[in-house]
């Protein structure tokens, strides 16, 4: 998830991360994480991250961070699902990371910095 600032909307921390903030703490499925208190409506990402785990990068001098996903013990993500990326093709088009669901996708990033 990239963020421009580090305090955003619970509705927004919830639809980018997939996790729910409940009472009993952050959940997604059977699994929930116990937080220090109940976040409100506005929750401070650094934070959360820190409580749930979750890896939390500035990217260098630009006011963007980027909130990774959750680990077990640092080695290994919960689960292999990429999100459903849609990105311009080269001719313009939108392009749907799901619809390769179901093959094998090398996905390769490059950065000229």
């Amino acid at each position: 998830m990239i963020l421009e600032s580090l305090d955003i909307g619970r509705s927004a921390f919830e639809q980018g991360t997939g996790w729910q903030l409940k009472p009993e703490g952050a959940c997604k499925g059977e699994v929930c994480i116990p937080l220090p208190s109940p976040p409100g409506d506005e929750v401070h990402v650094e934070s959360l991250a820190a409580a749930m785990g979750l890896p939390l990068v500035k990217a260098g001098e630009q006011a963007l961070w980027a909130l990774g996903p959750e680990h077990v013990s640092g080695h290994a993500l919960t689960t292999a699902d990429a999100p459903d990326l849609c990105l311009p093709d080269l001719n313009g088009n939108p392009f749907h990371l799901s619809s390769l669901r179901g093959r094998k996708v090398l996905l390769y990033a490059w950065a000229p910095y």
